[in-house]
């Protein structure tokens, strides 16, 4: 595990976003693994710098983390809108490259068993983007989640739902299911950048590095990843026994 204390937001976007690029400049398939939400804006953002400075992108393939279960695509906060606005137009990418979770299929949990079936014919994710709930959740795997799940369909704790209601109108807009990859999914990533920024942050990210593993707090079982590089700003590592050296 390696960990990089940022000057702040920015920087840690900018720092995370080298490490994203190191990898897949050094990987032959170029997967991308993408996550949504706030935390990885900055580093898209990076992203989009650099490619806006010459780096060439375009033939990155990507498979989202998650999807929220019933939302129309069109929807501004879908994640079919979010990957294809955030990450798709910016980075340059080929449109379709990034697979989304069918949130809308009639059969959704067949549709994440497909999903997984994808990132495995694929040969699996090179570079996985992650952030972290304030409860310890990546991807959309709440607490209890087992170390072993694969993609599957997921309820949201009320508290991801109140989070996440600040992107909504109001917070019975915000859907009550998920498809989301598992845990065990997320950790077959051959790389993992997981970035963190804010005080809100700070508790869990000190309780997934510092204490024992636990489904209590599905980001711990990131310990032990053989390439796994924690991005954060000062308030985010401020709980940490020892910080690191900033970057």
């Amino acid at each position: 595990m390696r960990i990089i204390v940022a000057s702040g937001r920015d920087d840690a976007g900018e720092a995370a976003a080298r490490e994203v690029l190191k990898r897949l400049r050094a990987s032959a398939r170029r997967i991308l693994g993408v996550a949504t939400g706030s935390s990885p804006r900055p580093l898209y953002a990076a992203l989009a710098a650099a490619v806006a400075g010459g780096a060439d992108l375009s033939d990155v393939r990507g498979f989202a983390l998650d999807e929220y279960v019933g939302l129309p695509r069109e929807h501004p906060e879908s994640y079919h809108s979010i990957v294809s606005r955030d990450v798709v137009a910016p980075l340059g990418l080929r449109p379709g490259s990034v697979r989304v979770p069918d949130g809308l299929a009639a059969d959704p949990e067949a549709a994440a068993a497909d999903f997984e079936s994808a990132i495995e014919s694929a040969g699996g994710v090179d570079v996985q983007i992650l952030g972290i709930g304030a409860n310890g959740h990546i991807g959309f795997n709440e607490p209890g989640s087992p170390r072993d799940s694969r993609t599957r369909v997921v309820r949201l704790e009320e508290s991801t739902r109140r989070a996440n209601s600040r992107f909504f109108e109001r917070l019975d807009d915000v859907p009550t299911r998920a498809v989301t990859q598992g845990v065990a999914t997320i950790l077959r990533a051959r790389s993992i950048v997981l970035i963190a920024t804010g005080e809100a942050k700070a508790e869990a990210v000190r309780s997934a590095i510092e204490l024992p593993p636990t489904e209590a707090l599905p980001a711990s079982f990131l310990q032990g990843h053989p390439d796994l590089t924690l991005v954060l700003d000062p308030a985010a590592a401020a709980l940490l026994d020892r910080i690191p050296a900033r970057a």
